[in-house]
């Protein structure tokens, strides 16, 4: 089964197993877990698929004559600020600093009152938006966004 195939059916499950799971949760209050369970499997779709990620991007971006010589590599997203979601983003640099990074920050805010939404994307060295460093000398060079 090719790679398409094989993440429509894995997102196709993941939508399934979550909004049988956030129905029942609803019956017995557990607020936000649903989202909690969105966000994980939304995760554990990215580690899966992250190698055949990051070569997708990698061929789009040499297609259109824009591809970069440094290391890259797709990591799960961690947003802080207006609302939470999921997704990934590839990173790019030196590979050592590559390889260091284990998931991208992203803090939001508004500015001007709401005429403007800021986003900062910060490569990261922990998959937890506590007791993390940034990872200086590495950049993102893409975002993946999966629609829940």
């Amino acid at each position: 089964m090719n790679f398409k195939k094989i993440l429509i059916a894995s997102i196709l499950v993941l939508s399934l197993t979550c909004t049988a799971a956030i129905n029942s949760t609803q019956a017995f209050s557990l607020g936000s877990l649903g989202g909690i369970i969105k966000a994980g499997g939304i995760a554990v779709l990215v580690d899966t698929f992250s190698g055949q990620l990051n070569s997708f991007i990698n061929t789009l971006t040499a297609k259109n004559g824009v591809s970069s010589d440094y290391a890259t590599k797709v990591v799960p997203v961690i947003t802080v600020g207006n609302g939470t979601y999921a997704g990934a983003a590839q990173v790019t640099g030196p590979q050592d600093l590559v390889d260091q990074t284990k998931a991208v920050l992203q803090l939001e805010g508004d500015f001007s009152g709401d005429r403007f939404r800021i986003k900062a994307l910060i490569p990261i060295n922990t998959k937890t938006a506590t007791n993390f460093s940034r990872v200086q000398g590495v950049g993102v060079s893409a975002q993946i966004d999966v629609k829940i």
